[in-house]
């Protein structure tokens, strides 16, 4: 009876982390500049490396990754448009896992204002576009 009930244990914590390896984010950032203005945007993590695209005014990059098993998921981009470059942290397990558990939309606006979707509230935020 224990063996059966260990082994019941055993087989759900393997059930839960397998699952957590396997969940997908979604991301969506979208050019909301004024004045139809494009942004060049560059967008990482320690494994993956997005490369430098242009977004135009209007336009999103979307991309989905695997959260790893240590729940320490990680992406950042780094924006510029005219003479403003910014940084900001777009996927962060400790903070994000769930403000954004399934998909991250984020909307980058004129003078540096990043607003980010909490899929637990269904509202949106104001989050920090760091100067570079």
């Amino acid at each position: 009876m224990m063996s059966t009930l260990k082994s019941f244990v055993i087989f759900l914590l393997w059930l839960y982390f397998a699952s957590s390896i396997h969940a997908k984010v979604h991301v969506h950032v979208t050019n909301m500049l004024q004045d139809g203005r494009s942004m060049n945007i560059h967008c990482q993590s320690k494994d993956d490396d997005l490369g430098n695209i242009i977004l135009k005014n209007g336009d999103e990059i979307e991309w989905s990754f695997s959260l790893n098993f240590w729940g320490t998921t990680f992406f950042y981009c780094d924006v510029q448009w005219g003479n403003l470059n910014y940084h900001f942290d777009v996927y962060s397990n400790k903070r994000d896992h769930k403000r954004c558990h399934s998909e991250c939309r984020w909307m980058i606006s004129d003078y540096g204002s990043l607003y980010g979707y909490d899929q637990e509230s269904g509202k949106w935020g104001s989050f920090p576009l760091k100067p570079m």
